[in-house]
């Protein structure tokens, strides 16, 4: 029995996985304030629990070697090494893993990704993010920076954007929802939300198309210098915007132009698991872990 939690900036929810299967036992607000209220909305869930560990799937970036997370939308864990913290308020043993990260490993072991030795799997949702498994084990990398792929100065001219990471012209800027409205504002003047842009261009209308054709150019050309240098033979692809109708093969299409590697198979696909991949991966990765 693993404990798996997926930490947000808004929620956190909580499942118990019993080596088949999450099952859910709820969700609180996050209190993103205060160490000691947060530490208790994990502890509710504890007591009197069988678990043999916690698995966190976090929102953030944890730093392997020192276990120090970086979590911008929650001050209260914001440069707080979660995992030792936790331990001492529950008496378990706890996992705490990027969000990205989990979604990879849930689809590289279970998910589009089964069967593949290296995977790299993409999140297109508010932002960018990514996670590597290679030879079915997930890569965290200095930092525990391995996959992100959002940041870093790629794109120059007038679609590069000051990021807040603090460097201009990344990915993460533009390849999200919300890059896709600033791409298009920037374009054509207009302030649409990325869903509307989706649809008219499913509807073919122009200003729409020709934003999701400098989209297109932008993310895959970055990703297929991931993909040449990780050597990655499926590309999972989640959040908000694999959700939209074409999307996914719209971007495979030029991804494969670009690669070294020719397919005629699909490299990105739609991820197999939602909301729930990363209470899965970080499931998996504790029980992988402790068993």
């Amino acid at each position: 029995m693993i404990l798996a939690f997926d930490i947000g900036g808004s929620r956190i929810r909580a499942a118990l996985w019993d080596g088949e299967r999450l099952q859910p036992l709820g969700e609180v607000p996050t209190p993103s304030q205060d160490i000691d209220a947060f530490t208790g909305a994990i502890t509710r869930f504890t007591t009197g629990s069988a678990a043999r560990g916690l698995a966190i799937s976090i929102a953030g970036v944890v730093d392997p070697d020192t276990n120090i997370g970086t979590v911008a939308n929650i001050a209260a864990i914001d440069g707080l090494a979660l995992g030792p913290t936790l331990r001492a308020a529950t008496g378990l043993p706890v996992l705490v893993l990027n969000d990205a990260d989990c979604f990879a490993l849930a689809e590289a072991w279970r998910g589009a990704g089964r069967g593949h030795d290296n995977v790299f799997g993409v999140i297109l949702g508010t932002g960018v993010g990514g996670g590597l498994v290679i030879g079915g084990r997930l890569v965290h990398g200095a930092g525990g920076y391995a996959g992100e792929w959002g940041h870093g100065p790629v794109i120059h001219g007038e679609y590069a954007m000051r990021c807040g990471c603090g460097q201009k012209g990344c990915i993460d800027m533009i390849g999200g929802a919300r890059g896709l409205e600033r791409l298009h504002q920037l374009r054509s003047g207009e302030d649409l939300g990325s869903e509307e842009i989706i649809t008219r261009w499913n509807a073919g209308e122009a200003a729409a198309t020709a934003t999701l054709e400098l989209w297109r150019e932008l993310v895959a050309g970055a990703l297929s210098m991931v993909l040449n240098v990780v050597g990655a033979s499926v590309v999972p692809v989640g959040g908000g915007l694999s959700q939209a109708p074409g999307l996914v093969a719209f971007l495979d299409e030029a991804l494969r132009n670009r690669l070294l590697r020719k397919s005629a198979d699909p490299l990105a696909v739609p991820a197999h698991f939602g909301a729930d991949a990363g209470l899965l991966g970080a499931a998996l990765a504790g029980a992988a872990q402790w068993r």
